[in-house]
């Protein structure tokens, strides 16, 4: 299967994203949660909870971006992708639901997953139906 020019812009957009928010979580985590109005303070444990997750969404942005170059790594890049980018705004929106409207710039990220999660699904919903459609495991039983 060729990889088109959509697919190639998901992967890259999703996997440079969480690198990128990753990175600077792990090596500035006051100065990037500043820009969503959170305040950290000196908790080492705090902080050392919070590079951990930054790590491992960095981690997945590599992984998603090792698709653009190993053909036979893209469905696991394809897999990290729409984990990371359904499950950011999925929990954003059930803190939405149980502990009321963010700021502004909370806000703004889960604008931004949404449309990256938007921009995954519309990339390779062919290939995830065309991988359901041949996997026998996936049809019902009858």
């Amino acid at each position: 299967m060729r990889t088109r020019i959509l697919e190639k812009i998901a992967l890259g957009v999703s996997g440079f994203t969480a690198l990128s928010i990753g990175s600077f979580i792990v090596t500035v985590p006051h100065a990037f949660y500043a820009g969503y109005g959170i305040a950290l303070g000196p908790d080492a444990s705090l902080l050392s909870e919070l590079r951990a997750l930054g790590a491992g969404l960095a981690a997945s942005g590599i992984l998603i971006l090792l698709g653009l170059w190993r053909r036979a790594f893209r469905p696991v890049s394809i897999a990290v992708a729409l984990t990371v980018f359904l499950a950011f705004p999925a929990g954003r929106l059930i803190g939405l639901a149980l502990d009321g409207i963010p700021s502004g710039s909370v806000i703004a990220a889960l604008a931004i997953e949404i449309a990256i999660a938007a921009l995954l699904l519309a990339a390779f919903r062919r290939p995830l139906l065309e991988s359901a459609a041949s996997n026998p495991a996936a049809r019902p039983a009858h």
